[in-house]
């Protein structure tokens, strides 16, 4: 049985939920994983009707029978844990199957004080954070004065890590941001009032993901944010703080590269990001207004509202090449029924060149004018069609375009929210 691999191939909110809960829903799923990122991640995913959102959580949390894995990879907020989880409870979903890794490290209170006062401070040049702590518990780790899972059953070894990483923080926020100190004997009570709770979740999910693959179960490693938000390959200094490309699944959960067999990137039919940083087919206009509003982008952990442009193939073809995609999850098609004509980039111009792959430096990439392709739209609701022969000719033709210039097949398309709105095209 496989490992597989989804995630966001442009700069999150794709629908990765969507995807991770309908490959759950039509084969069977062992495990569905999380590797990286935090709280800071939102998938929205409807079932029977009920639309529910997951943050911390795997998407699998709501698929019957699966195992739902926080991997090694992932910053976890014990607050933030227990708030979505008994947001669950409160309306009947069962959470029992919930594991987390020993060796996750811990989003504690300061590192949300950090990222918050960090922002402030950078001005315009702010990175557009979620202000939730994510950045500084992945600096903490990288520093080695990080908390682990683990670490909250142990009060002397807990008391030290927190001792030891307070020892820089406090200095930063009292004397460059002219903050009140934090208090070592505070934090250390906030998190071992979560240690009992959590203990029973714990477990080396490393391990555990390994024999499950060796007895032939199916593992999905979910992924959050996406690709241009990789800390390596997006568009820095505006990344997020891991690595939510294939290769980081690997590092994140535990297993190796040759356990993975599929690796599926979730990619819109068009495009949005939020927060700041470059995004070369921005709309600032009536077009962008109505993507924002049929699309309905808001930011389901944030709530902040998306920026929206036109499908950029450019970065398609980049997130196929440096994750090895097997293939694309199309969404959203739907959000385009009432536009007369859709642009596509197709390449980009930089200082009057004409590029067809990602430019190498951050400079070129700002300085990037999208090349658009023009195509017809379908000007007719496409929510109900359940076989690519329903939809309208013209957005066959788009969609086929699409899939040509993006460097990976479509397994399917999304023509609407729900599990049964989805597509899957014929292949020759």
């Amino acid at each position: 049985m496989p490992a597989i691999v989804v995630l966001g191939a442009q700069w999150g909110d794709e629908g990765k939920g969507k995807a991770t809960d309908l490959l759950a829903t039509t084969d069977p799923i062992d495990y569905v994983v999380r590797t990286s990122g935090g709280h800071n991640a939102g998938h929205t995913i409807v079932v029977n009707g009920e639309k529910y959102a997951t943050h911390l959580l795997p998407s699998g949390i709501l698929t019957p029978g699966a195992t739902s894995v926080i991997a090694n990879g992932v910053v976890v907020s014990p607050e933030a844990l227990f708030r979505e989880l008994d947001g669950l409870i409160e309306r009947g979903v069962d959470v029992a199957n919930l594991v987390v890794s020993a060796n996750a490290h811990v989003i504690a209170s300061y590192h949300g004080v950090i990222d918050k006062v960090s922002e402030r401070f950078l001005g315009k040049n702010m990175i557009g954070t979620t202000g939730r702590g994510i950045g500084p518990a992945y600096s903490d780790k990288v520093n080695r004065v990080g908390i682990r899972v683990s670490d909250l059953f142990d009060e002397e070894v807990l008391r030290q890590k927190v001792e030891a990483a307070l020892d820089l923080r406090n200095h930063v926020l009292t004397k460059v941001y002219n903050r009140r100190a934090i208090e070592v004997d505070a934090v250390v009570a906030e998190l071992t009032s979560y240690a009992e709770r959590l203990r029973p979740m714990v477990a080396d999910t490393s391990l555990l993901l390994n024999k499950a693959l060796d007895e032939g179960k199916t593992v999905l490693f979910e992924g959050a944010q996406a690709t241009m938000l990789d800390v390596d390959h997006g568009t820095y200094p505006f990344v997020t703080s891991s690595n939510p490309v294939a290769g980081g699944v690997c590092v994140g959960a535990g297993v190796g590269p040759t356990r993975i067999d599929r690796v599926i990137g979730v990619i819109k039919a068009y495009t949005t990001r939020v927060g700041s940083g470059p995004f070369p087919t921005e709309l600032f206009d009536e077009d962008g207004a109505n993507l924002q509003r049929i699309g309905g982008e808001i930011g389901v952990s944030t709530g902040r509202t998306r920026r929206c442009g036109w499908y950029d193939a450019v970065i398609a073809r980049y997130s196929a090449r440096v994750n090895g995609l097997t293939e694309f999850f199309l969404t959203k098609l739907d959000v385009l029924d009432s536009w007369e004509r859709i642009p596509v980039c197709v390449a980009y111009e930089v200082d009057g060149v004409r590029v067809d792959e990602m430019p190498m430096t951050q400079s070129e990439f700002l300085r990037a004018k999208p090349v658009y392709e023009y195509f017809e739209g379908w000007k007719t609701d496409i929510s109900g069609c359940r076989t690519f022969e329903d939809l309208p000719k013209n957005a066959q033709v788009y969609v086929r375009a699409l899939e040509e210039m993006s460097g990976a097949p479509f397994w399917g398309i999304g023509v609407g929210p729900g599990r049964e709105q989805t597509i899957v095209p014929p292949r020759d």
